[in-house]
């Protein structure tokens, strides 16, 4: 069988390298660890926003945060969702402790409205993962903190 090599277009032919094995060793799969079925992915926040006569109605999913590391932020239609992201997954084999992976950071998302929002109006609930606000529309507005009950 036939082993693919990477082609680099800006290495020279004549140039001779004589590591450029060594470190292919190292991008290739030679040293993938034994536990590959462990995902580490970076989380994002996702929305569904609905709008009726007088709300925008926002669902986002914010899984395995506590709702004082959440904050939302009005801006006349501008809404802004951020949260703190603490996660840490440890695989056992028997006894003995495997592999502990350790997840730290923070989730933005930022999106605009078509109208404006009555922010002095607006609610914030955070449950099951779940992080909902009903904003009701208005005509101009300014920026607000609102606390996630």
């Amino acid at each position: 069988m036939t082993s693919l090599t990477r082609w680099n277009p800006l290495k020279t032919i004549s140039r001779i390298d004589p590591f450029s094995d060594f470190d292919e060793f190292f991008r290739g799969n030679a040293l993938r660890p034994s536990w590959s079925n462990v995902e580490v992915t970076a989380p994002d926040v996702r929305i569904d926003v609905t709008e009726d006569d007088g709300a925008y109605r926002v669902k986002a999913d914010i899984p395995g945060v506590e709702k004082n590391d959440i904050d939302v932020s009005i801006n006349d239609n501008q809404v802004s969702i951020s949260a703190e992201i603490k996660r840490e997954t440890t695989r056992k084999e028997g006894e003995r402790t495997m592999v502990t992976e350790r997840a730290y950071g923070q989730v933005y998302r930022s999106f605009t409205l078509p109208a404006d929002v009555e922010r002095d109006k607006a609610e914030a609930h955070y449950e099951n993962g779940v992080l909902s606000l009903v904003l009701p529309k208005k005509q101009n507005g300014s920026a607000r903190k609102l606390t996630v009950s």
